[in-house]
């Protein structure tokens, strides 16, 4: 019984050393093969300032610069429509006619009176002048001449406010079309032909102006700025680009012509403004588009390659080396892209060493090679190479 308890216990023991043994033995090897690993290789370069055009994008908003109300200047049916809503029209182009019988009877009325006067005053006239010779030959009395004179001028007076009453029967016809008062694209229409139409019954129809056009747009305050700060006493009418829904860019560049006075507390913006050329009418109001706004005067900053920056969920970052030619995880704040390259707002300054190629297989605080940018581009070659040989083997 005693033999087969130690028995027992050397074979538990044994099992026991022979699990943890090996586990140990396998992390000594592990560390040994980490240890032989070589480091990875990188390319470093130093962090520059530069003179860059500094430029800001933001999200805009395109907005006609008139919004129109067509209304009717006189009462009446509507009579017919000479348009399509969503069409673009001129200024002065007819949009409606107003029933214009009434107002066409009232017109005539009107001119056949002044004809009337006209005639009436030009016999008066050589009445006039007939009686002033009489007048001097005492043939007449000079009273009967008074009277001819005070009737020829009460004429004059009668056909002034004649031609008065049908120059504005003349206008109030012409108000029987309805014209546009701007170039624009018409609205939704909000009366039907044969409904009665007024000066108080509200919009006929609306009209966008479409050429210039605005796009307003939101500025991070503190990408504002950094702008005033760029262009100082020149903090307007700056180069404005567009990115247009389908991604494609707007041919046309635009000018930054306002700027509001105040910061949005709720949303830490500026409101700005840019002002477009649209001959085309391609922008149209209230679509959603990008803007990129250019300052005006450039600016020594940092920059680095937009290779050398990665991302997280914590923001971009790069591999900065310390002292020691460790690499380091630096967090910086870039403000927009020169080039190829991007602007760093926060995080790095002109000095600083950076790893810019063979980021993959960095790890903060581990040791690199450092190589010169030739030997990087030799080593892609040679892979790049490898992988085509391996491939053309693989299709044989």
């Amino acid at each position: 019984m005693k033999k087969n308890i130690i028995i027992l216990l050397s074979i538990i023991v044994a099992a026991i050393i022979f699990r943890y043994g090996y586990t140990l033995f396998g992390q000594i090897m592990t560390g040994k093969a980490m240890k032989n690993k070589p480091a990875p290789q990188v390319v470093v370069e130093t962090v520059e300032d530069e003179n860059v055009i500094r430029s800001f994008e933001a999200p805009g908003r395109v907005v006609s610069k008139y919004r129109v109300d067509v209304l009717a200047r006189i009462s009446g049916y509507l009579r017919t429509s000479y348009f399509k809503e969503g069409d673009y029209v001129k200024a002065g182009q007819t949009l409606f006619q107003i029933e214009p019988t009434e107002f066409a009877n009232s017109a005539k009325v009107a001119g056949a009176n002044v004809s009337n006067l006209k005639a009436q005053l030009a016999y008066a006239e050589k009445q006039l002048a007939r009686a002033q010779e009489l007048v001097k030959k005492d043939y007449i009395a000079k009273s009967q001449y008074d009277q001819m004179l005070s009737q020829r001028d009460s004429l004059k007076a009668q056909l002034a406010s004649a031609q008065a009453s049908y120059n504005d029967s003349q206008r109030i016809l012409g108000y029987t079309m309805v014209k546009s008062p701007v170039d624009g694209r018409v609205g939704i229409i909000n009366v039907t032909v044969g409904n009665y139409v007024s000066p108080t019954s509200g919009a006929l129809t609306t009209i966008n102006s479409t050429n210039p056009i605005y796009v307003t747009f939101p500025l991070d305050s503190n990408d504002y700025a950094a702008l005033a700060n760029s262009d100082k006493e020149q903090n307007n009418n700056r180069k404005a680009e567009l990115i247009l829904p389908n991604g494609s860019e707007y041919k046309l560049r635009g000018i930054q012509d306002f700027q509001d006075n105040k910061v949005d507390q709720s949303t830490g913006t500026v409101t700005m403004r840019a002002t477009f050329q649209n001959p085309d009418n391609a922008l149209i109001h209230g679509e959603f588009v990008t803007i990129k706004l250019y300052a005006n005067k450039p600016v020594k900053v940092p920059v680095v390659p937009q290779t050398a920056v990665m991302e997280n969920q914590a923001g971009k970052y790069v591999y900065k080396m310390d002292e020691n030619d460790l690499p380091q995880l630096v967090y910086i704040k870039t403000g927009g892209q020169s080039g190829s390259k991007w602007i760093v707002e926060d995080g790095l300054k002109k000095g600083d060493r950076i790893v810019t190629e063979g980021l993959q297989k960095v790890k903060p605080a581990k040791p690199v090679t450092i190589i010169s940018p030739e030997e990087m581009l030799k080593i892609k070659q040679e892979a790049l190479t490898k992988t085509q040989e391996t491939e053309a083997k693989q299709t044989k």
